[in-house]
């Protein structure tokens, strides 16, 4: 086969890429090592404080902030990014140990809702003080002086969708019900 030329005149150009500037470079990398690190070290305290993964603490927390503590799985996979797949895996754990319970949707034979149980309810208010110990410590700690507003504004960017779940401004008042 001869060799072919790398770019044709009409082939399209590829699109220029600005390597970072050192600034950057060190934000890039921060954010990246959080994504890495700050995940694990949450999850590690659920799983050693209440045996419940990060995908499932989620789980619960977005039952929970539902008016009648359900959701519809295609919608709680969308909240949690997690593959339908991944998140019927992830209930039919939940399922299994009693803290969510699986209901048909009426109207819609394929469809199918979670729905948090009391013992649900229970374990979530347990893991929520851990959770929300680590989030102090290994987030908020840190950015005392940072505008919180315009840092979420960003990740929210960064995400391409506003805070997962349910209105992040009508949950606090679930999640201090928690306490």
């Amino acid at each position: 086969m001869a060799d072919m030329p790398a770019s044709t005149p009409t082939s399209p150009r590829p699109p220029r890429v600005v390597p970072l500037d050192p600034a950057e470079e060190r934000a890039w990398r921060a954010v990246a090592r959080a994504m890495i690190v700050l995940p694990r070290v949450l999850e590690s305290e659920l799983e050693a404080e209440h045996r419940l993964t990060m995908a499932e603490y989620v789980v619960l927390v977005n039952l929970s902030e539902e008016p009648e503590q359900a959701l519809r799985m295609t919608d709680l996979a969308d909240r949690a990014a997690l593959s339908l797949s991944g998140m019927t895996r992830v209930v039919d754990r939940l399922v299994r140990q009693g803290l969510v319970e699986r209901t048909k949707c009426p109207s819609d034979a394929r469809g199918s809702y979670a729905r948090l149980t009391d013992g649900g309810l229970a374990k979530l208010r347990e893991a929520y003080v851990t959770h929300l110990r680590g989030v102090r410590e290994h987030v908020m700690d840190h950015l005392r002086g940072v505008d919180l507003a315009e840092f979420a504004e960003c990740m929210e960017r960064i995400t391409g969708r506003c805070p997962a779940g349910a209105d992040a401004d009508a949950a606090p008042e679930v999640r201090r019900a928690l306490l």
